[in-house]
């Protein structure tokens, strides 16, 4: 729902995936905000990587070295958007890139979605707080370290920062929180870490499929069959969470691995996106898209002329190829 940046709207950057300028910043109201930490953003703007040539922030332009065609690779575009009704953006989107390409197989790539819960007392903080928080794990996990078990302790240890920081607020920060999804790919290996109703999707082929399961009162009703699905995707507790980032000390984050395979596309996004298009809806646009960021922006611009009630972000993320490995003792070899 959320997410602002010093950038105009409508500006493309092409991003260096060299560049480590990655400190976490305070977030004390009022104080002055410097450039976004690369990889979090803030603001109506898409980004984009593809691999091949890139714009060095001060207008420099180079060539990636390729990364090695059997080790993982990705290509992405993220977007996040206002909408026309809400005054503010609460969604908050990251990702960290390997610094050189054999850190591809050591640590491999994260990204980040969260959605601040409206109409709670800063929930663009919560959601800030969330992806930087993960981020920042991520950079500093060791290397190989078991993906599952990685996400699982970077999302607690958000939703820690998050009530530490809303206790901090006082009466301001009472009820702070957020959603959160996030995604880590290494070897051909997918790993998706959730809570709350912040989706991912994984387009094969043409076939959509939604990787995740939302936290919501509509949802478990369904699951207890409580509810039909057609109900539950009607009801008005289709939009409460029954999980979420911040509310409690401790909070249970659902895990999934998944292989991939070269020519997938995953797709991260608020309910502000999938509350407005259908699974098919979002499948055709992405099988028919020219590009990644030409596909971001149609998704944007559909859900806000169908819905445009809530703040609206995506990110898409395309498997270029891929390294098949096998596990023994808890560590990685390469499959022939």
């Amino acid at each position: 729902m959320r997410f602002t940046c010093s950038a105009d709207p409508g500006i493309f950057a092409i991003l260096d995936i060299f560049e480590t300028e990655a400190s976490l910043e305070s977030l004390h109201p009022g104080q002055a905000k410097t450039r976004p930490a690369f990889g979090e953003h803030e603001g109506n703007m898409v980004e984009n990587y593809r691999g091949q040539r890139h714009s060095h922030p001060d207008g420099i332009a180079g060539t990636l070295p390729p990364i090695q065609s059997s080790m993982l690779e990705v290509e992405f575009a993220q977007i996040s958007d206002t909408g026309p009704i809400r005054p503010n953006n609460e969604d908050y989107v990251g990702y960290v890139l390997p610094e050189m390409p054999g850190q591809a197989r050591t640590h491999g790539w994260l990204f980040a979605l969260a959605d601040g819960v409206g109409g709670h007392a800063q929930g663009e903080v919560a959601s800030q707080v969330a992806v930087e928080s993960v981020l920042a794990g991520f950079r500093g996990a060791s290397r190989e370290e078991p993906l599952s078990a990685l996400l699982q302790r970077l999302v607690r240890l958000a939703n820690a920062r998050i009530f530490e920081v809303a206790l901090a607020a006082g009466k301001e920060g009472a009820g702070m929180a957020t959603t959160i999804v996030s995604c880590a790919l290494r070897h051909d290996r997918a790993v998706v870490a959730h809570v709350g109703d912040s989706r991912c999707y994984l387009t094969r082929q043409g076939e959509i499929r939604l990787l995740t399961r939302d936290h919501t009162v509509a949802n478990e009703h369904a699951r207890l069959g409580l509810l039909s699905e057609q109900e539950a995707e009607e009801t008005s507790s289709r939009h409460v969470l029954n999980r979420s980032l911040g509310t409690d000390l401790s909070v249970n984050v659902e895990i999934n691995d998944y292989q991939v395979i070269p020519g997938d596309v995953l797709l991260l996004c608020s309910d502000g996106l999938h509350g407005a298009l259908s699974a098919n809806q979002i499948a055709h646009a992405i099988v028919h898209g020219p590009d990644l960021e030409a596909t971001a922006q149609t998704l944007v611009k559909f859900a806000n002329e169908q819905d445009g009630a809530d703040n609206v972000s995506a990110q898409l993320i395309r498997v270029r190829s891929v390294e098949r490995v096998g596990m023994y003792r808890g560590r990685p070899y390469k499959l022939r």
